[in-house]
């Protein structure tokens, strides 16, 4: 049984975010994320830029810590889609040398926030995991001060071994040090360090299962 046009509107709006995400070198299906080290502050947060080297489209994206939960944090990642602002939330434990997914909400604008743990769980999404610490495979190449829209920071600089990225780490910037990736396909840089950061996840999230019910449809 196909879904109404809202479900559809709620599918394409996941997709979108999950394609920009996967801009930044993670797989699709899951949660934004991004390769650096796990570096969780309660209230920090940063915004990059995401320039493609194909000519693509250019690509903003906010992620900031906006709370905790047992040994996990909740990391809220703000985008914007053809439909206005888009928010998701997603708590991430370190679990050894792995950050997991334990849960994750996502809301559209004008409408409520919809748990999408179980639907990703049925779908062999939550169980994506990235690497806490990027530089467990990387080459140390020093440390160096780079400049970017969010000031200048004393950085260390780290190549990939597995396809020679470049990173750039500051303990300054929050949740993955991150300032500044120079991939293959694309670069990421810093344009803001998030302070005070707050959750924009606002209502009681209804799951994915029990909005379908409601609409008399069944997920798929």
């Amino acid at each position: 049984m196909k879904f109404n046009r809202i479900a559809v509107l709620a599918i394409v709006a996941v997709g979108l975010t999950y394609y920009a995400a996967a801009q930044m070198g993670m797989g699709m299906a899951r949660p934004p994320s991004i390769a650096g080290v796990f570096n969780p502050e309660v209230g920090s947060g940063a915004a990059y830029l995401m320039d493609r080297k194909d000519g693509g489209q250019k690509t903003s994206v906010e992620m900031s810590v906006v709370g905790k939960e047992g040994p996990g944090y909740w990391i809220e990642y703000t985008m914007q889609s053809p439909h206005g602002t888009v928010y998701m939330k997603s708590l991430l434990a370190r679990e050894a040398d792995n950050v997991v997914i334990q849960h994750t909400i996502f809301q559209m604008p004008g409408r409520p926030p919809m748990d999408m743990t179980s639907m990703m769980k049925m779908h062999g999404m939550q169980s994506e995991e990235s690497k806490a610490d990027m530089r467990a495979n990387a080459e140390n190449l020093g440390n160096e001060t780079i400049t970017t829209p969010a000031g200048t920071f004393s950085c260390e600089h780290w190549r990939s071994k597995k396809d020679g990225s470049e990173y750039w780490l500051s303990d300054k910037v929050s949740p993955w040090k991150l300032v500044k990736m120079n991939g293959k396909d694309q670069t990421m840089t810093l344009t803001k360090v998030i302070t005070d950061a707050k959750s924009h996840i606002t209502g009681t999230p209804v799951s994915m299962e029990d909005m379908m019910k409601g609409m008399g449809q069944r997920p798929q």
